[in-house]
């Protein structure tokens, strides 16, 4: 059975508990849990558990903790280490970015969404967005209108119970005295490695920020070499605009002396945001998707993300037994699986855009007359080909937090690719976005039949994405919990390691573990992570898959899982994520 989840009104009293302001300070709590961290932990499981954190960064991980201890709840813990990653992780997600929230108020057992899409600004010129990629003097037309403050902001106010001021400082505070860089944040700076002119190799990423943002440049590229991992980067300019952001607010951007540096910094890249799209700007409150499968009630993320389509429209099409059956991982079951989701990608290529421009009932694609018709098209032993599509996404980050009273907060938050639009603010430090890329180009849309996208460039529109926050609740309660980064990678990813958890009871640390497929946009028809077995690859051969290795897989999944021992967390190795429960 499958359905829309009637929408709901914000009650904040839900997951707010009154309470004077605690006498300790964020950032003292924090630091009392010390600042020189040890190396960061891939999992943390099996162990009776009341709260529990998975990010992508021991450093945010641990911050959502001290909320936590110092008696916030899950949205105070997820606000707190969403600031923190835009510091010690801002290849992946900032103040310049934006993204999505679930939520689940244990108190009146219902889910919330918060959508903090970027938006495009006005005056955007569609058409140039036709010849994409843009020369590095014109990447500030690929940047939208910031959305995670406004969110945040929204959120905590809504939900939190600490004050402001008190999630927000212990960002600035690591921002101003420094941080260990993660071997992730290293391995993004130093980027994929080409042949120079002169023979050596240098990084595309290095290159593309050492030449165009002193900023960037002056904290993660000292004399124009990339810091590796472990060695100490300060950020004092974004310290100093995160202080100004807890004494004030969202305003202090949306109508400040914040909001006017990043509006410079992207009009003279040939940008066309600007102040009125900042003071324009506001999140929406969304109805999740709600599919009821097998005793469970799963809640994910509709328009603008196609991720939540995905998830629905696999689960909407097999049964547990069917699943049981093809064996976990073996070929029967990758293929199987790989068909719903180019199922999946081709109804986003046909039919999503932005709800609010295009109207496209999801009922609808998820009606069971429409998924029975698609499985009998499916077939063991025959692969369909998946039109060419674009999807660009890469520098994304995805946290989860429960507390003690059963909240859970779930966000995926992005700045698009690594380090955005690879330029920040020259006196806020905010690192812009490059959000606007994933409108698609009408090249691609000729092998649909369509003469325009539905997710095309439009002022005020908001690009689809693929960010998949997903809970599963059963008798009122969450038992599992999870999300992750990677771009086009994020839903088929969250759609593989929801049913390996839902149809074989995978363990959260078995389930980062498990290798991964993935639906490429164009070329072969499967990409497998390296080390597949030569049985597994013929099968699915015989089955008409052309398969290649992937040539890195640096996405991420988060999953927290709760049942009658406690919570388990685990964060994926991919990106040395961290899990920690208590």
């Amino acid at each position: 059975m499958l359905r829309l989840a009637p929408r709901t009104t914000v009650d904040s009293s839900a997951i707010r508990r009154a309470g004077s302001p605690l006498l300790m300070p964020a950032c003292v709590a924090f630091c009392a849990l010390g600042l020189a961290l040890a190396a960061p932990s891939g999992h943390a499981e099996s162990k009776p558990a009341r709260v529990a954190a998975a990010t992508e960064n021991v450093i945010a991980t641990r911050a959502a903790m001290a909320q936590l201890a110092a008696g916030g709840n899950a949205v105070d813990a997820v606000v707190c280490a969403a600031l923190v990653s835009g510091v010690v992780a801002p290849s992946s997600s900032g103040l310049g970015g934006g993204g999505f929230a679930l939520l689940w108020r244990a108190a009146t057992h219902e889910p919330y969404v918060l959508d903090f899409r970027e938006t495009a600004p006005a005056a955007i010129d569609a058409a140039a967005f036709e010849a994409r990629p843009f020369k590095p003097n014109e990447r500030g037309r690929a940047t939208g209108v910031p959305g995670e403050l406004a969110g945040l902001f929204e959120l905590q106010h809504g939900f939190g119970k600490r004050r402001w001021r008190d999630v927000v400082l212990p960002a600035a505070q690591i921002a101003e005295t420094g941080f260990a860089v993660s071997p992730h944040l290293a391995h993004a700076l130093l980027g994929p490695a080409q042949k120079r002119d002169d023979n050596r190799m240098s990084s595309a990423v290095t290159e593309q920020v050492v030449e165009t943002d002193p900023g960037i440049r002056s904290v993660f590229f000292p004399a124009g070499q990339p810091l590796a991992a472990g060695k100490r980067a300060k950020n004092p300019k974004l310290a100093r605009t995160l202080e100004e952001v807890a004494a004030r607010g969202k305003a202090a951007f949306y109508d400040g002396v914040l909001g006017r540096d990043v509006v410079a910094a992207v009009r003279a890249k040939g940008g066309a945001l600007s102040e009125s799209d900042l003071h324009a700007y506001r999140p929406l409150a969304r109805v999740p998707i709600h599919v009821s499968w097998e005793g469970y009630d799963v809640y994910t993320m509709p328009l603008p993300s196609a991720g939540g389509l995905m998830v629905a429209e696999t689960l909407g099409l097999f049964s547990k037994a069917e699943l049981q059956r093809l064996t976990l991982n073996s070929g029967a079951y990758q293929h199987t699986l790989a068909e719903a989701m180019r199922g999946a990608v081709a109804d986003r290529l046909r039919f999503l855009g932005d709800p609010d421009f295009e109207h496209m009932d999801i009922g609808a694609l998820l009606a069971p007359k429409r998924l029975a018709a698609r499985k009998r098209e499916l077939s063991t032993e025959r692969t369909h080909a998946l039109p060419r599509f674009t999807t660009d996404e890469h520098g994304t980050h995805h946290l989860l937090v429960v507390d003690a009273e059963g909240n859970v907060a779930a966000i995926t938050t992005t700045v698009n690719t690594v380090f955005g639009a690879k330029f920040s603010g020259a006196q806020s430090g905010i690192v812009a976005n490059d959000e606007l890329t994933d409108f698609n180009q009408q090249r691609d849309m000729a092998a649909f039949g369509l003469s325009q996208s539905p997710n095309r460039p439009r002022a005020g529109a908001r690009p689809i994405s693929s960010m998949t926050p997903t809970l599963v609740v059963k008798d009122g309660k969450v038992v599992f919990a999870l999300g992750g980064s990677g771009g086009s990678l994020i839903a088929t990813n969250v759609t593989q390691l929801l049913l390996a958890r839902l149809v074989f009871g995978l363990t959260p640390s078995a389930l980062v573990q498990l290798p991964r497929f993935a639906v490429p946009s164009s070329g072969p028809s499967l990409l497998l992570e390296s080390g597949a077995a030569r049985p597994l690859l013929d099968d699915l051969g015989w089955r008409g898959e052309v398969v290649q290795v992937m040539p890195e897989n640096v996405s991420a999944v988060q999953i927290i899982a709760s049942d009658e021992s406690g919570l388990s967390a685990a964060s994926d190795p991919r990106k040395h994520g961290s899990a920690l429960t208590q």
